[in-house]
């Protein structure tokens, strides 16, 4: 049984799960549950490592590939040090494991290539969504609805809901004003809209 958990390609996996963990927690802090998971195996592939022989320089290659991964994060997914991180960690892990003979690579070139394609294709595409998605504008400037007139489309006083351009948004008003009512949009808190009743209707 130990034979059988004491293998390249088995840490191989075990390892590259846990950086894609720790890559997703990095995009998604807070949660705990991956920081909590890629920590474990993370465990799980030291204590592998530690009973297989490697290559020290291709394991600090990995750990500079995932640095180059939080900076590029940190840098609204740089495609640069993305593309670069990706590389470390591919290059870091083909050397990682040694073998008797240096031209036969310890790990099963097809799992390598296929989890190489797999995790960095999927890590590529996650980053720049997420981080694309965070510092992306809003889809509305509710500064510009400033003017714009509606339909209430609840009873709207401290609270309520209005139909603004198309779309229906949270509102308040400084006097009760009944459903179906037209209403003018007249400032905003937050993503609560302000509103007046129109009174006066052009003919």
């Amino acid at each position: 049984m130990e034979e059988l958990l004491i293998n390249p390609n088995i840490a191989y996996l075990i390892l590259v799960s846990a950086f894609l963990l720790a890559g997703l927690a990095i995009l998604s802090p807070g949660t705990g549950i991956l920081e909590i998971a890629s920590v474990l195996l993370l465990l799980v592939a030291g204590w592998e490592l530690y009973n297989l022989p490697i290559n020290s320089w291709a394991l600090l290659i990995i750990l500079v590939g995932f640095g180059l991964y939080f900076l590029a994060v940190r840098k609204k997914a740089n495609r640069i040090l993305l593309g670069l991180s990706v590389l470390a960690v591919a290059v870091g892990s083909w050397f990682l494991f040694r073998s008797d003979d240096l031209l036969t690579p310890a790990l099963n070139p097809i799992l390598f290539i296929l989890v190489t394609i797999l995790t960095s294709g999927f890590l590529w595409v996650v980053t720049v969504k997420v981080v694309a998605s965070g510092t992306a504008r809003p889809s509305h400037d509710l500064e510009a609805l400033i003017g714009a007139t509606g339909e209430s489309r609840t009873p709207v006083y401290t609270d309520g809901s209005v139909q603004v351009a198309g779309e229906l948004w949270s509102a308040r008003s400084k006097e009760p004003i009944p459903v179906d009512a037209p209403v003018r949009v007249v400032g905003r808190d937050g993503f609560i809209l302000l509103v007046e009743a129109i009174t006066e209707q052009k003919q």
